[in-house]
């Protein structure tokens, strides 16, 4: 068994949100989980994961998440948000730091290195 503390050594960037590996799977190629880190205002522009689909677990701070329809909607804490394969979406950071654990799985081995 692994473990891994999700809050530990949080890290921020002034101008752009923070990407920062906790898992790759390298061995079996079954996917990453990223932490994602955003200073108040800062914005993952609109995107999608074509080979996966997206689950975001928010850790720390309100954020606003937009899926496929493009309207954003506000979440907090404890909250699991669940995208398609393929589908577009994107984030913003309200008023306060956002901290959130993206899960993909099933990813091809050349987006995993």
């Amino acid at each position: 068994m692994k473990s891994y503390p999700l809050l530990d050594d949080l890290r921020f960037r002034d101008t752009d949100p923070l990407a920062q590996p906790i898992f790759v799977d390298h061995v079996g190629l079954t996917g990453r989980i990223i932490r994602f880190s955003l200073r108040p205002g800062q914005v993952i522009r609109e995107h999608n994961a074509p080979h996966s689909p997206v689950y975001i677990v928010v850790l720390k701070g309100r954020g606003y998440f937009s899926g496929v329809d493009g309207k954003e909607k506000p979440f907090g804490p404890e909250t699991l948000l669940v995208f398609d394969a393929g589908e577009m979406h994107a984030i913003r950071a309200d008023k306060e730091d956002l901290v959130f654990v993206t899960f993909l799985h099933g990813v091809p081995e050349e987006i995993t290195r």
